[in-house]
């Protein structure tokens, strides 16, 4: 009998082996699940090659663009969890797009996170001609004109919008948020005039060079691009706000899988070439493993919670 359970024992054990040794042995499908030739896609698009060589398969790209992420991550979910199937992940989107919608599709818990490679904080942006020289000034009328600011964001329940909803409580004002769908919408509408102001990314606000001003940058310190931009946080609010993009798969995909993929981009997103175009375009290289990238999800949900249930009654 024990020579029986020994043997039904490591016949359990033994998928698991073989995954080891012999993973990947197929393509690997990376989702985008925004349109192509977005910011998502163009990423994708450079590790592609990185990958293909360092994995020794393809890794054709597709897309499932809608609901702000939702429809693919919706479908991500529901993936054999066998590592043949990624996709890029946002956060915050994973994380409030369940909180505040009772048909997301998803559930946060049911994407296990490879790993997280960059992050693009957001700050407020308003054109060069602006009567709000500073946040101050634009504090200063919105508290006697409340709901009169007109402030664009790329989304409903994204960084922007979150980020507007907690700058609102930390200033004691009531903006107007203008939710578009997605980034270019959004600057598009600051430089048409539509907008007084907009949750801009740092990546956004350097292509317009002096076009633009920016009145402060929701970072713990300040960033490179702009040193002397000051922070939310030397201002007296403690408002830290950016998107993270990053890779996962189904929950229950096997940890040896998980474990070669997050080798993979993390050396890619350790690559010198890789860090130093993506500083030059306003973005932050970063190389979270899965496990830091979870412990993030938990502290910013914890967070983010009471503001969604407070905004969603």
């Amino acid at each position: 009998m024990k020579y029986i359970i020994t043997l039904a024992a490591g016949l359990l054990l033994l998928p698991t082996a073989l995954l080891a040794e012999g993973y990947p042995e197929k393509n690997i499908v990376y989702q985008i699940t925004f349109n192509p030739g977005g910011g998502s896609d163009i990423r994708a698009r450079q590790q592609q090659p990185m990958l293909e060589a360092d994995l020794g398969v393809k890794i054709p790209i597709q897309y499932k663009p809608g609901g702000g992420g939702s429809l693919g991550w919706a479908e991500l979910v529901k993936k054999k969890p066998d590592g043949y199937f990624m996709s890029g992940i946002n956060i915050p989107h994973i994380i409030l797009q369940p909180l505040a919608r009772d048909n997301a599709g998803y559930e946060t818990s049911q994407i296990e996170p490879v790993i997280l490679f960059q992050q693009i904080p957001f700050g407020i942006t308003v054109m060069e001609d602006s009567p709000f020289k500073t946040l101050e000034d634009l504090l200063a009328y919105a508290k006697e004109n409340p709901g009169k600011v007109t402030i664009g964001g790329s989304g409903t329940w994204d960084a922007t919008h979150i980020a507007h909803l907690q700058f609102e409580k930390m200033a004691g004002v009531k903006f107007t948020y203008v939710p578009h769908k997605g980034g270019k919408p959004k600057q598009t509408s600051l430089l048409g005039g539509h907008t007084m102001a907009s949750w801009f990314g740092v990546s956004e606000w350097l292509p317009y060079g002096d076009k633009v001003r920016n009145l402060a940058v929701a970072t713990e310190e300040p960033v490179e691009t702009n040193p002397d931009l000051p922070t939310f946080k030397s201002l007296g609010y403690e408002l830290y706000s950016a998107v993270y993009h990053g890779v996962g798969v189904p929950a229950g995909t096997p940890p040896e899988a998980i474990e070669k993929l997050q080798t993979s981009f993390m050396a890619i997103a350790n690559d010198p070439e890789v860090r130093a175009r993506k500083l030059k375009d306003g973005i932050l290289p970063i190389a979270m493993s899965g496990e830091e990238a979870k412990k993030l999800i938990s502290d910013r949900k914890e967070v983010w919670a009471p503001i969604v249930e407070e905004f969603t009654q």
